[in-house]
């Protein structure tokens, strides 16, 4: 049961760590032009898994393209500012934590669909669209903590985060444009009434999943040492996600031949056992 366990949390961090950026599109920032930024940051945003659930859940029953427009205006807004001004301060966070944020909009969201205030809370809805700007605040913020991994540097600064915003923002037109075509097309159908409330459901579920992945991930971030669960092969598994997903872990040296070999690549790996097995290192 331990090992079963064990691949669920493993599984669910490495779900969680997806969203990051990966080590070879870290290494290639490093002398990337503001063409490459826009590109980062439109597939940023359309592997974003977590603002797509959102905007989906924003889309899910509106039908005119005058609605979809000024809520997604306001979604833009908000995320452009936090994105383009917490990186310029240099105002950053647990991305773990602002992820898990970013998770319980989802379930917000869905939660609104559902008409829970109405039912549960016997309120009206807050109001939409300044709900949907906030949450682009949380959001944007989100994708500025994953864009202050690069090695962004001092020179054309300005450019390339302005770069990395247009990318994301085509990046969820793109995005739009097929959840649009989808939902018209489902709404057409007769399974869309008879579903629509299990979708919503199912849409919190995801939410609640992707809200335990982060604060999970922010767990062995913040307390790697306490964690019980067989905490040798735990902790090993959380440290070979880590070293693949650390900024330019697959970023290669260039070779000096006059230079002495660094400590770190000439140490010998430590030898260690698993339950009882034969000593081994990595």
């Amino acid at each position: 049961m331990k090992y079963l366990l064990l691949v669920c949390l493993t599984f669910a961090s490495s779900l969680a760590l997806a969203h990051g950026m990966s080590a070879e599109d870290q290494a290639r920032i490093l002398n990337a032009g503001y063409v490459e930024y826009l590109r980062l940051g439109a597939t940023h945003m359309l592997s974003g898994y977590d603002h797509l659930l959102f905007l989906f859940g924003v889309m899910f029953f509106l039908t005119r393209f005058k609605d979809i427009l000024v809520l997604i205006t306001a979604f833009t807004i908000g995320h452009s500012i936090t994105l383009v001004f917490a990186t310029l301060a240099g105002i950053t966070a647990n991305y773990y934590l602002i992820d898990a944020v970013i998770a319980l909009t989802v379930c917000y969201k869905a939660f609104d669909n559902l008409d829970g205030f109405k039912k549960y809370l016997q309120t009206r809805s807050p109001s939409l669209i300044w709900m949907v700007f906030i949450f682009g605040l949380i959001h944007g913020f989100g994708l500025s903590t994953r864009l202050q991994q690069l090695p962004l540097g001092n020179e054309g600064l300005v450019l390339k985060i302005l770069s990395f915003n247009l990318g994301v923002e085509l990046g969820q037109i793109v995005a739009l444009s097929i959840v649009f075509v989808l939902l018209t097309i489902w709404r057409k159908t007769e399974s869309f009434q008879k579903f629509s409330a299990a979708a919503n459901v199912l849409l919190m579920f995801l939410g609640g999943l992707l809200l335990l992945m982060q604060l999970h991930g922010y767990q062995h971030s913040q307390y790697p040492d306490d964690f019980p669960l067989n905490a040798d092969d735990h902790s090993h598994i959380h440290e070979d996600m880590a070293k693949s997903e650390s900024p330019l872990s697959g970023y290669k040296k260039p070779l000096n031949l006059g230079a002495e070999p660094d400590a770190s690549e000439t140490h010998t790996p430590e030898m260690h056992t698993h339950d009882g097995e034969d000593y081994h290192s990595h």
